[in-house]
């Protein structure tokens, strides 16, 4: 189920998470992120997952795509919260 009190903590959550690792140059604080966000979507409720990722099973998974999906993200989640 999405709940408008599960968008506005996913945008918390990840607003936080991506500012911080935009702005870091430190490895190991980068993979921490991804981490902890992978850890976050896989709890987070499969209908919100869903809207964000468009059925792309990897969002906010891919290492490579990951600066690029947390973006997208907290984008979208922006747009829900309007």
């Amino acid at each position: 189920m999405m709940t408008k009190d599960s968008i506005e903590t996913a945008y918390s959550f990840l607003h936080q998470k991506r500012n911080v690792y935009i702005h870091s140059s430190l490895d190991w604080q980068r993979d921490d992120i991804e981490y902890a966000i992978a850890t976050y979507v896989d709890e987070m409720s499969p209908a919100l997952y869903q809207e964000l990722s468009g059925d792309r099973t990897d969002f906010l998974r891919d290492h490579k795509r990951f600066q690029e999906d947390i973006t997208k993200a907290v984008e979208r989640l922006e747009a829900m919260m309007e």
